[in-house]
């Protein structure tokens, strides 16, 4: 489990708070090892490529109180597709890379030439991640039932526990990152990734995730992320959480 840090305010969430999308975090790096490059928002025309922005099956409002309409509004509008216009530009020459899924290229990040590598790594992950985390949320409070609370309550005790350690392991996530109940060698697990990486490209497959970015709650919960941690059992679509477990391999 990561121990909880203090999590200070930046320079990207300034801007965020005058309505000016950015995304910008991460260190420098070009392997597998290496941090996620920075992302720049741009409110410019999508790029042409093999993505496009998904349409979220609920209103920007639709999570209120919880997650405000405005902060939704950004993270999708303006941080998702910041992420899909970086991720179409680093492909726009690779047209093997393009006929791949953007899951497909997160499993075989070790097989993308180096000139493109860290592009796949920070952009493709952030627009699939971003993908996933709208479509497991939600108006209107559920809890897993069926073989996923069975799975819950085998791998961790009870659904109490799961969320305790679920919550440790997203506040824990020094920075920027991911919180994440993943199905790894068949059985459930908790784990938490940096910035836009992904478990996909480490042999797991993510059942639930939950983006700890500030840019996902600083309008609304500013630098108290358990709040946000707290505020986000409220949203989750345990319907669709346990689809993603019933697909998973086992």
């Amino acid at each position: 489990m990561h121990s909880s840090s203090p999590i200070s305010r930046r320079d990207v969430i300034k801007g965020l708070g005058a309505g000016v999308a950015l995304v910008g975090l991460g260190a420098l790096g070009s392997t597998a090892q290496a941090a996620a490059a920075p992302v720049a928002a741009s409110a410019a025309a999508p790029a042409s490529g093999p993505f496009s922005l998904p349409k979220l099956p609920y209103a920007y409002d639709a999570l209120e109180p919880h997650l405000d309409a405005r902060t939704m509004e950004i993270h999708h509008s303006r941080h998702h597709q910041a992420y899909i216009n970086n991720a179409n530009a680093a492909l726009r020459d690779q047209a093997a890379l393009s006929a791949l899924t953007g899951i497909q290229l997160l499993q075989r990040l070790p097989s993308v030439p180096d000139a493109v590598r860290a592009a796949v790594r920070n952009n493709v992950g952030g627009h699939v991640n971003h993908s996933f985390f709208w479509e497991i949320m939600g108006p209107g409070a559920t809890v897993p039932t069926g073989a996923l609370a069975a799975a819950i309550d085998k791998a961790f005790g009870s659904f109490e526990e799961f969320k305790t350690r679920f919550a440790a392991a997203a506040t824990g996530r020094f920075g920027s990152g991911w919180a994440w109940l993943n199905v790894r060698g068949g059985a459930l697990v908790i784990e938490s990734t940096a910035n836009q990486d992904s478990p996909w490209s480490d042999g797991a497959v993510p059942v639930l995730g939950l983006d700890v970015w500030e840019h996902a709650y600083y309008l609304k919960y500013q630098n108290v992320r358990p709040d946000y941690v707290k505020a986000f059992w409220n949203v989750v679509n345990w319907r669709k959480v346990e689809a993603n477990f019933t697909a998973a391999p086992v």
